[in-house]
């Protein structure tokens, strides 16, 4: 069975068959990547799941920064850098952040928790397709590490008026941000499904 696959460098399509395991494809014409070696391990897939997980909750649990200024000082977490944007007025702002740093990480981790845990057992979660299909639409959405050069900026820029203090959340979403690119990676739709398919067989 034949698959078609169209270069994103140069959109030139290729009718191939199935997906290599232990090789990558790479465009005939400018010989841009098509297919990563898709021969992951389900284990280190969840293993990274879980880091993000506890990562997220202490990105979450603890301050972002505290920041120390005429003898006074002010600590806030990651969400209420998202309620200080409510409060100021930047509705569609304030929701931006929140989805894109909170919301969407939280459900790409548990989502991928939810499919894998089954499949490690031989099983299929209820919903397989209908969650994963979710799963690859909010995966566009994670900004982690857009937030993550915006509060570097602007904690340079504050480092001139005030001693600022990085605090455990801000070293948690550091780690967060290579994790999530790290399990990304690992279970992408093509990888995924190929686990799919060994587990059927």
């Amino acid at each position: 069975m034949s698959a078609l696959i169209v270069c994103p460098s140069c959109d030139l399509a290729h009718c191939i068959g199935a997906a290599p395991s232990k090789e990558r494809t790479v465009c005939a014409r400018c010989g841009g990547l098509l297919q990563r070696a898709e021969n992951g391990n389900i284990d280190a897939a969840i293993a990274l799941a879980v880091s993000a997980l506890v990562l997220f909750a202490f990105s979450n649990a603890y301050p972002l920064v505290a920041i120390q200024s005429n003898g006074s000082g002010r600590a806030t977490t990651l969400l209420g850098a998202a309620l200080g944007l409510y409060r100021q007025g930047h509705t569609l702002l304030a929701s931006l952040v929140f989805f894109t740093t909170i919301a969407a990480p939280f459900l790409q981790i548990t989502s991928l928790l939810y499919l894998l845990l089954p499949l490690r057992r031989r099983r299929e979660a209820p919903g397989q397709r209908i969650v994963f299909r979710l799963l690859t639409r909010i995966r566009p959405w994670i900004f982690v590490e857009v937030f993550m050069l915006g509060a570097l900026v602007a904690l340079v820029r504050l480092a001139a008026f005030a001693r600022v203090v990085p605090g455990v959340a801000l070293w948690s979403c550091a780690l967060l941000m290579f994790t999530l690119t790290a399990l990304t990676s690992r279970t992408s739709p093509g990888q995924f499904w190929r686990w799919v398919e060994d587990r059927r067989a």
